[in-house]
């Protein structure tokens, strides 16, 4: 009886961080060059069960509000609510999700590899061409 409790009770006192450890939340990320915090992203599945990701809030504003270096669907569009992650899903792992992830900024989209760090309290973006990548870590806000 008892360590069926003590099982319980872990299992209760480790749900919360399990469900955190998902990419899915309000992130922050920064500028790679400056270091400061430039935007939040928002993750949540949509009606498919794929994650997408939208600018929620743009916390240092560019010269060109728009998308207008993007050449899909997007182009033109205002950055605020611009979707720049699409269709990741999970990976082989609990802990890797893919799809592609767009850089507002010059319009490029690349294959798209997260990893939650830190119990979900940062992400690691991973944007892929080729043998090439860039890596961000954002934080969560919420």
């Amino acid at each position: 009886m008892k360590c069926a409790t003590l099982a319980g009770l872990i299992a209760l006192g480790t749900t919360p961080a399990f469900a955190q450890a998902t990419p899915e939340g309000l992130w922050r990320n920064v500028d790679d060059k400056t270091g400061q915090a430039k935007a939040e992203i928002r993750i949540a599945a949509n009606a498919g069960g794929a994650l997408a990701g939208r600018i929620d809030q743009v916390l240092v504003p560019s010269d060109d509000p728009l998308c207008s270096a993007c050449t899909d669907d997007r182009q033109g569009q205002p950055k605020l609510g611009l979707e720049i992650i699409r269709g990741a899903r999970q990976s082989g792992t609990e802990a890797l999700w893919e799809g592609r992830i767009l850089d507002p900024e010059n319009g490029k989209e690349y294959a798209l590899r997260m990893v939650p760090l830190e119990a979900g309290r940062k992400l690691q973006v991973r944007g892929y061409i080729g043998p090439f990548y860039r890596t961000q870590v954002w934080t969560r806000v919420d």
